[in-house]
């Protein structure tokens, strides 16, 4: 009786333990608050990044290929993240190879993404990690 009485209590510890662990390894797309907020960043970045007079050499598309490149965007952001999404596109590289795109236009890229991040706010050890999440694509964009 005492043995099972004692499985029974380290049984519930290490449930307790794993259900704490599990709260503190949250994804960063929880972290960060879920599907809402990814779209909410994903479409602030892009109204930034059309708006901007400096990408008007990738202007040129209907409504709706702009549309499905959003959606795409934001299951790209959402999978990244740890998120329930399924990214289905292409890879980054074919998506942008041959477009010629620059260190520069690169960091104007990421100029809007991190206001995105700002406008919603993100905290800011998750907006750090956002961030380093898509700079790390840079060689896939870069030329």
């Amino acid at each position: 009786m005492k043995l099972q009485f004692l499985v029974i209590i380290l049984f519930s510890s290490a449930l307790a333990a794993h259900a704490q662990d599990r709260k503190t390894d949250a994804t960063l797309y929880r972290r960060m608050g879920g599907y809402d907020v990814i779209a909410t960043i994903t479409d602030a970045y892009l109204k930034g990044v059309r708006g901007d007079p400096s990408f008007g050499r990738f202007a040129g598309r209907g409504a709706d290929s702009l549309r499905r490149a959003r959606q795409f965007l934001k299951d790209q952001f959402c999978a990244m993240a740890g998120g329930p999404c399924v990214y289905v596109g292409r890879d980054m590289k074919t998506v942008h190879g041959g477009l010629g795109i620059t260190p520069a236009e690169w960091a104007t890229s990421m100029r809007h993404l991190a206001a995105a991040l700002d406008a919603i706010p993100v905290k800011a050890k998750e907006r750090a990690e956002f961030l380093a999440m898509v700079d790390a694509l840079k060689g896939d964009f870069v030329e």
